[in-house]
């Protein structure tokens, strides 16, 4: 796996190699990975996935993405991640056309959407993603997931008999329509990915999975960037923020005076240092806001470094914590995580 750097010079992901700078009166660059696909993918997306009600329904009854998209695109972000079941591609793909009909290339700026599980039958893949693209208004998105590797009915019920396999023939399916330039996957595990590997199919060019500083996934990290897969980050702040923390998530919070004191030293947000770490990590990372000034502070991440001291302090927050272990599907044969 190779990294562009804002020259275009490829170079391994290590993390003694990963430090570049932009100057800060330079017009924003973002870096990018390339995927084995051949295509390559920003290290910074805007996040689009809101949140839930209690009861599991996604939350979304305002344009707020849609601003949201808007302010990121004019922020300089090249990449925007979204899913069908987030209920927001719609907006999404209304930003979308508004931004290019004021003069953004289409090809300039890099899309990925996902599969959501009660579309895992092989053909059902392709008219879900041509749902998706409706929805968005695009002919072809960059990058295609598969949400999580378990299948469900239509009702959001569990469905056992629908083997991902068959689900990766569809996505390869949509891929060699030109649906999506590349395919991968979310929330899989390393056996299942270590099984879409050995079956001979295309492998998959990314995984989508939570990554900050309590959940690291050192293994899996390993894993992918031998099989030449780029790792992308979700709830890349955790819980460092209180509001969102569970009364059981391990430190650190917001207010951490390391992490204050790291975040002084480059005139930054706490916020921005742990997505510099995951960055320097080797990932592409996902924050999600809806407030102009937040989005631009989230890809302002280029014109500092991490020293190998503070770098060592962020990694030694790992603790395995996972703020969305979705137990509610821990009886399904294919549910990825492993449980306390």
């Amino acid at each position: 796996m190779n990294i562009k750097r804002a020259s275009g010079r490829p170079c391994p992901i290590e993390r003694d190699l990963y430090e570049f700078s932009i100057p800060q009166s330079a017009e924003l660059i973002v870096p990018t990975l390339q995927l084995s696909s051949g295509g390559n993918i920003p290290v910074v997306a805007l996040g689009t996935w809101l949140g839930h009600r209690p009861k599991g329904k996604v939350v979304q009854v305002t344009n707020d993405t849609e601003q949201a998209v808007i302010y990121a695109l004019e922020a300089g972000y090249t990449h925007i991640d979204t899913a069908y079941k987030y209920g927001i591609e719609d907006q999404v793909g209304r930003a979308l056309t508004k931004k290019f009909s004021e003069g953004l290339k289409r090809e300039s700026i890099f899309i990925t959407t996902k599969l959501w599980n009660s579309f895992h039958e092989r053909e059902q893949v392709v008219p879900a993603l041509r749902k998706s693209l409706e929805n968005l208004n695009l002919e072809y998105v960059d990058l295609y997931l598969i949400h999580w590797p378990i299948a469900m009915f239509e009702n959001d019920t569990l469905l056992d008999n629908v083997d991902f396999l068959d689900t990766w023939r569809g996505m390869i399916d949509a891929k060699k329509l030109g649906l999506t330039k590349s395919i991968g996957i979310s929330n899989f595990n390393q056996e299942q990915i270590q099984r879409i590997i050995d079956s001979g199919l295309e492998k998959p060019s990314a995984l989508q999975i939570e990554l900050n500083l309590n959940l690291q996934q050192p293994e899996l990290f390993k894993f992918c960037r031998e099989n030449d897969i780029v790792v992308m980050a979700y709830t890349p702040f955790g819980s460092l923020f209180p509001s969102k923390a569970q009364p059981d998530a391990p430190p650190p919070r917001i207010d951490d005076e390391r992490l204050v004191g790291i975040a002084q030293k480059y005139n930054k947000t706490v916020p921005q240092v742990a997505l510099r770490f995951l960055i320097e990590l080797g990932a592409v990372v996902l924050p999600k806001s809806v407030h102009k000034e937040r989005i631009e502070q989230n890809i302002q991440l280029f014109d500092f470094s991490l020293t190998p001291e503070e770098f060592n302090l962020l990694k030694s927050f790992d603790t395995g914590y996972r703020t969305l272990p979705q137990t509610k599907w821990s009886k399904h044969p294919d549910y990825p995580f492993q449980l306390a």
